[in-house]
């Protein structure tokens, strides 16, 4: 994290803020470190014996992480009890037991290191997303729902993980991603945060859109890689030193497209080609037809690259898709209120009928994918390569990228997508 301070703008100010909030200095989350905030900041500094500078460096990050990644480590001390701890961190004591099972509750040896979540909601949807938030929300889900695995795919262009996460017992495996495009960043948290909400209607009994949780458990592997491009969207959400060489670059391929707005317009992986165009099905129609529209080089977006699987991303998510057998998959893109379905004059089993039910849920079309846009894509690729129901998923309407405070419609929306995705194999197994 970057250190911020009075004066300062920008995601990682958005932290601080969404840091605040959580630990009881309610201020407004806009991404400007004014007196306010750098009050708040002084009052955290003052309550933890520090320097109280106003600045937030090394020291004082380390303080607002815990709020960010959802939960504290806590060293158990002589009469202390799963009770007076979770009173103690202002949660539940059946949170600590879930996220610590090896405890026996009438049995805490002192000195026992314990994982204590915090009691609010671990998946934010109020500030804009990064490579560096999602690090630690994907700790906080590994703390708070051991259920859960954790894994990476492989790594972007900048080094940085391709985080995917498994929950399910269910032999039907299904693939969910989002953020091939860096503008359409919003499509992160629309996942991470269907993926809280399963988790916590399954410890609970619950159900999610009508669907029981355990069922859809039981029924299915979900396989979700929220993140596929994150340079990109660290480079349009300003997660990027524009010291760095990487923002130098990327300065330098859209000087050379000066018509597409910079960073908003921005797309492509961080080496300027376009994720959602690099793989090998009929790669070379993308070509002719990006090549025509004159993006023949690096650019924001719309280059193809020299071969497929140019973007190391999208080589990533290819052979991950290789060592999986997944039945169905959604990528998540922005925007339009569309579902794509078909590719070509490929027509998986079920395929229209599963697009109709995502239809019926959300509100959106169920259309054809344009033929300037009908190839390369991961969708693409899926369908062509298994015959089987593969879609994407324009959500939100507007420009991208769509502001956060969006999020609550495009979740209402796409919410009965994702659960009912999972529903078509109860009972198949």
């Amino acid at each position: 994290m970057e250190t911020v301070k009075e004066g300062s703008q920008g995601v990682f100010v958005e932290y601080v803020q969404l840091a605040l909030s959580r630990m009881g200095y309610p201020v407004r989350i806009d991404g400007v470190f004014g007196s306010a905030t750098r009050r708040a900041v002084t009052a955290v500094q003052n309550a933890y014996g520090l320097s109280a500078d106003g600045i937030v460096g090394p020291i004082t990050w380390a303080v607002f992480t815990p709020f960010l990644r959802g939960f504290a480590y806590y060293t158990v001390k002589s009469g202390d009890t799963i009770y007076m701890i979770a009173k103690a961190f202002y949660t539940a004591p059946e949170r600590i037991l879930l996220a610590n099972t090896e405890v026996i509750p009438d049995q805490l040896p002192v000195g026992t290191r314990l994982i204590v979540p915090y009691g609010f909601p671990l998946i934010p949807t109020n500030v804009s997303y990064s490579y560096a938030l999602v690090k630690l929300l994907v700790e906080g889900i590994r703390a708070r729902y051991p259920f859960i695995g954790v894994n990476s795919a492989g790594t972007s262009v900048m080094g940085q993980n391709l985080y995917y996460l498994t929950i399910g017992s269910g032999e039907n495996e299904v693939f969910y991603n989002g953020s091939h495009h860096g503008n359409e960043w919003i499509t992160t948290p629309v996942l991470l945060k269907f993926l809280e909400e399963y988790a916590e209607e399954y410890i609970n009994g619950g159900t999610l859109f009508g669907y029981s949780a355990s069922e859809l458990f039981n029924a299915t592997t979900l396989y979700m890689l929220p993140l596929v491009n994150p340079d990109g969207v660290d480079l349009v959400t300003g997660a990027i030193p524009k010291n760095s060489s990487f923002y130098t670059r990327a300065v330098t391929y859209a000087q050379n497209y000066p018509q597409i707005p910079f960073p908003n317009g921005w797309k492509a992986n961080i080496d300027g080609i376009d994720p959602n165009l690099s793989y090998p099905a009929y790669w070379e129609q993308a070509r002719e037809i990006k090549f025509s529209q004159g993006y023949t080089s690096p650019a924001p977006r719309d280059y193809v690259g020299e071969a497929p699987l140019s973007a190391v991303e999208s080589a990533a998510v290819y052979q991950f898709t290789l060592t999986h057998d997944f039945l169905l998959t959604l990528s998540y893109h922005t925007q339009g209120q569309v579902i794509y379905w078909q590719f070509l004059d490929y027509l998986p089993p079920n395929s229209r009928e599963i697009g109709e039910l995502f239809a019926d849920v959300s509100g959106y079309s169920l259309e054809e994918t344009p033929y300037a846009s009908s190839f390369a894509g991961y969708k693409d690729w899926y369908i062509m390569t298994y015959n089987r129901p593969g879609y994407t998923i324009e959500a939100g309407s507007g420009i991208n990228p769509l502001p956060i405070q969006d999020f609550p419609m495009i979740y209402r929306e796409n919410a009965g997508i994702l659960a009912s995705a999972l529903s078509v194999f109860i009972g198949t197994q």
